[in-house]
């Protein structure tokens, strides 16, 4: 069976008790489709990094903090909200922080860069963790972020994964239009001046329609 067709709706959580339960098979690398389309357009769009401070916010396994390191950041950290996430980024040998994307713990102007991979779905209200991000970067730092598409969002998609018990979970999850995420970035000053709506081109009932956007703002 694809990975994506589901025979029942599954139970939605909260996403500290989701990510506990999905942690234990969560690879720290795009495990399927649609998360690989998503990270092939992060990458397009994420500038040089040698030489900047840069942050993975919601870095989950830590997909994103090789690349961070192999392109050579000054200082590069991974946060996330999930310890037992934390825990599976064994690849990475930096520093991992654990808190809220919507309370960073880090003074104003701390990073260059900052990458945040499917996070700010998991938030209700989009202007605080923008607000959050625009804080801890630079002047003229830049930063690159994902969030499933709302076009497939609205039409049902979830970001699903299967138990260790066998059940079928999905991970709560909010729809924020586009507008949405340029009135957060407006508010709190950054431009943004780059966007992909990657198309699904594989066997997908979402096929020949965007399934991810990608941002890249800059900090004024």
């Amino acid at each position: 069976m694809p990975w994506w067709r589901r025979r029942r709706e599954p139970e939605e959580l909260n996403v500290v008790e989701a990510y506990a339960r999905w942690a234990p098979t969560y690879a720290p690398e795009a495990h399927n489709p649609l998360m690989a389309l998503e990270q092939q357009s992060v990458l397009e769009l994420l500038p040089a990094v040698e030489g900047r401070r840069a942050l993975d916010l919601a870095c989950g396994s830590g997909r994103y903090l090789p690349h961070l390191a192999a392109g050579r950041g000054s200082r590069v950290i991974g946060l996330d909200l999930s310890p037992v996430m934390l825990a599976r980024a064994v690849a990475f040998s930096g520093k991992l922080v654990q808190a809220d994307l919507r309370c960073l713990p880090f003074v104003a102007a701390a990073f260059d860069l900052v990458v945040c991979g499917l996070g700010v779905g998991h938030v209700p209200h989009l202007k605080p963790a923008l607000a959050e991000i625009a804080r801890v970067l630079a002047p003229g730092g830049v930063a690159v972020y994902s969030d499933f598409h709302p076009f497939a969002g609205l039409a049902g998609l979830k970001r699903t994964f299967r138990g260790a018990d066998g059940g079928t979970y999905a991970a709560q999850h909010f729809v924020h239009l586009y507008a949405d995420h340029h009135a957060a970035c407006q508010e709190a000053g950054l431009v943004i001046d780059a966007v992909r709506e990657p198309v699904v081109t594989f066997d997908h009932p979402w096929r020949g329609r965007p399934a991810v956007l990608v941002i890249r703002a800059r900090k004024a």
